[in-house]
């Protein structure tokens, strides 16, 4: 017996130590540039990219930081000249997720505005704990007013669907039109997990052994999109590094933590605003969907109500469908820009 007992008080000091380190809140990290980028709307801290990520776009890109609040900098992507649109990205990638949607609009009159999420990317890494939708709307909303724009179409998936809404619905004179990609934009009427995956994630330490410890869910993006080939090596290097390498890995987790469950979910009041808010639109808008998206592709018919007379089109694109089918989206945002520049001439 006391030999066990020598064998197991030590093993549950390691395990008890071990489930306190995985679930740990984790810190602020707060990135540094150096130099300035100067737009019409002011000054902003450059953050000059590393030789990974600076590979995967041009010269044309302006990459900088706007401080939504103190130690709290969102990065910001940002290409071309002329009619703002705004890109919102979602969980676990960052605003290079649009860097071939821009590619195919290249020589176009518009300005691509980017932003990453806090927690991911180049952006600013916070306490698990603060990621709620509720912050994360007020941050983009900020980024959005710093910049002084007075008009833009809006482009969102994934997470980027709810905080790009949610931004807008805190600045309602900006938006002027939208092109919609795989996300969801309505508040949970029943109790229900969007996957199971999702479902694992919500379990205390399990969660966090799951997706934090044994397996990547950078390393797992190709397994949710139509064709895993468009998910190299380099590009999940172009989304994981920034995070793995920070000293705090706890947004993908934890903003999968953050999908609504149920109406009692603590993302469910913030969505529910953002759903009076898109059901309160009168813009044109474009659906771009990827159909063999295990994820959110079955919540095509959710976004149809949400934009009955927009026009859909159906890829065999999966979750991350800008990697698959940039054209697709590009021309929807053309043809919503046309519709725009054809209103303001009547």
């Amino acid at each position: 017996m006391k030999t066990f007992l020598k064998i197991l008080i030590p093993a549950l000091i390691v395990i008890t130590a071990f489930v306190i380190y995985i679930t740990r809140d984790g810190g602020v990290i707060t990135p540094s540039g150096e130099g300035e980028i100067v737009l019409d709307s002011g000054a902003y801290e450059a953050y000059p990219l590393p030789d990974y990520a600076a590979k995967m776009i041009d010269s044309d890109y302006k990459s900088y930081f706007i401080e939504v609040e103190p130690d709290i900098k969102v990065h910001i992507l940002e290409v071309g000249e002329g009619f703002p649109v705004y890109l919102q990205h979602g969980n676990p990638t960052s605003g290079f997720l649009y860097r071939k949607v821009a590619a195919e609009l290249k020589g176009r009159q518009v300005r691509l505005i980017m932003p990453t999420m806090v927690g991911l990317g180049f952006s600013s890494k916070i306490p698990a704990s603060r990621h709620t939708l509720d912050n994360h709307v007020r941050w983009m909303a900020e980024v959005l007013k710093q910049l002084q724009l007075s008009e833009l179409i809006f482009v969102g998936q994934d997470w980027g669907g709810p905080i790009g809404m949610g931004a807008l619905a805190l600045n309602p004179e900006m938006l002027r039109g939208a092109v919609i990609l795989n996300t969801a934009l309505n508040a949970p009427t029943e109790v229900r997990d969007i996957s199971a995956a999702h479902a694992l994630a919500k379990t205390p330490v399990l969660g966090e052994l799951m997706f934090e410890v044994l397996v990547s869910i950078f390393d797992r993006l190709p397994d949710v999109q139509g064709d895993p080939l468009s998910m190299p090596s380099e590009v999940l290097e172009l989304y994981g590094r920034p995070v793995t390498e920070s000293g705090n890995g706890k947004a993908p987790l934890t903003l999968m933590r953050m999908v609504t469950d149920g109406p009692d979910h603590p993302s469910t009041p913030q969505l529910r605003l953002i759903e009076d808010y898109v059901e309160s639109l009168d813009i044109p808008a474009e659906i771009v969907w990827g159909m063999n998206d295990p994820v959110l592709g079955r919540l095509l018919p959710n976004m149809k109500a949400n934009f009955p007379d927009a026009p859909v089109t159906e890829t065999a694109a999966g979750h991350f469908l800008q990697e698959e089918v940039p054209g697709d989206i590009a021309n929807a945002l053309i043809r919503i820009i046309d519709k725009i520049e054809d209103n303001s001439i009547k």
